[in-house]
């Protein structure tokens, strides 16, 4: 039998209060499932966002439905939200995202994942393919329109007005 207190001692609230607590917070939820040794790659792990946010397949509403129709859910009256986007730049106005590129998540996730530690039992191949290449993202695209966001998006001081795309 569980002692009613092991969940309380495991599990704490802890306020994410900047981009870096976030993002390093993400990161370690979307690497438990490599780090236990039951994914090879974030892309491939069951039940984590990344892989959610690269091939979206759930849906929310349609769950909600079916836990309510099987009275296994009474009520539910919150709104339904999505996962956070990415934003990828900082402008000017209400922020609605993440202020980080998903590319630059993915490139962030990759990278941790393949450190080897020795508490854990898995990590990402070293040799297996940056996360860019897997997802058939092109890294050299990619770093241009990191490098040169003004002229490869929308321009957010004029949201009428589109530059030409890279």
């Amino acid at each position: 039998m569980i002692p009613s207190n092991w969940w309380e001692s495991r599990f704490k609230s802890q306020a994410l209060d900047t981009e870096e607590a976030l993002l390093s917070c993400m990161a370690y939820v979307d690497l438990n499932p490599i780090r236990a040794a039951m994914a090879e790659t974030p892309e491939t792990s069951e039940h984590t966002s990344i892989k959610e946010r690269i091939h979206p397949t759930f849906d929310l509403a349609g769950a909600i439905a079916r836990q309510t129709e099987q009275q296994a859910l009474n009520e539910f009256s919150v709104p339904l939200k999505p996962l956070l986007g990415f934003e990828g730049v900082i402008r000017n106005g209400f922020q609605r995202g993440i202020l980080f590129s998903f590319e630059d998540y993915l490139e962030l996730v990759d990278c941790t994942g393949r450190i080897s530690r020795s508490d854990k039992r898995g990590c990402i191949d070293e040799s297996a393919l940056p996360i860019l290449e897997r997802l058939n993202l092109d890294p050299e695209r990619w770093c241009h329109r990191a490098t040169a966001f003004e002229d490869s998006y929308q321009d957010y001081r004029n949201p009428g007005r589109r530059r030409q795309a890279a």
